[in-house]
């Protein structure tokens, strides 16, 4: 067992009993990341939905299903990628036998920083990419705005970042334009693609 998986697996353990904010109650588990302890790409969501919170996986619902799609177009193989979330635990809102994803705040963000962290220690990737605004204000900070800086290669902290959208907003987009924003997606993925070294 290598260096890196060996502080994953510390990580993991002590992320699946954390208590640093409210989420924690009501959420079924800890949904760490996953994936090669020595990836050269990092992919960094906003947090678990009701699927991953259920399996103890990120990305394993209808906005993962959308990721393997893009990911696949842009020629990046998942199973070389560490996957992960700015924040570990799913907010949501019960409605009947629902649970509603709600938008985790600054407070939720802050208290997974540490586990983000130190994923980013572990794994070291050449590249980073933020999906959606939560993950990409929870590393750039509160100014970020994706719109701004979508499908861009940024500086950040000795790592290559693109921002580009979270899957999810391709499923919660008209029917009529979620085939122009898939494309929109992949294509922010193959300069993601043009990092691997």
């Amino acid at each position: 067992m290598g260096t890196a998986e060996i502080a994953l697996d510390a990580l993991r353990h002590e992320a699946a009993h954390c208590t640093a904010c409210e989420l924690y109650k009501s959420a079924t588990q800890t949904v760490f990341g996953e994936g090669p302890p020595a990836a050269w790409l990092m992919l960094v969501g906003e947090q678990p939905g009701d699927k991953e919170d259920i399996a103890g996986r990120p990305f394993v619902g209808p906005a993962g299903r959308v990721l393997d799609t893009a990911l696949e177009r842009a020629g990046i193989d998942r199973g070389e990628v560490y996957i992960t979330s700015a924040v570990k635990h799913f907010r949501f809102e019960q409605r009947g036998n629902r649970r509603l994803h709600k938008t985790p705040g600054v407070t939720h963000i802050r208290a997974c920083r540490p586990w983000l962290d130190g994923e980013l220690r572990a794994v070291r990737p050449a590249a980073v990419a933020t999906l959606g605004a939560v993950a990409g204000k929870a590393l750039l900070g509160p100014r970020f705005r994706i719109t701004d800086a979508r499908g861009k290669v940024l500086d950040w902290e000795g790592h290559q970042l693109v921002p580009t959208v979270h899957p999810s907003a391709i499923l919660r987009g008209p029917p009529e334009t979620r085939d122009e924003a898939l494309d929109a997606l992949v294509s922010d993925l193959r300069v993601v693609a043009g990092l691997r070294r």
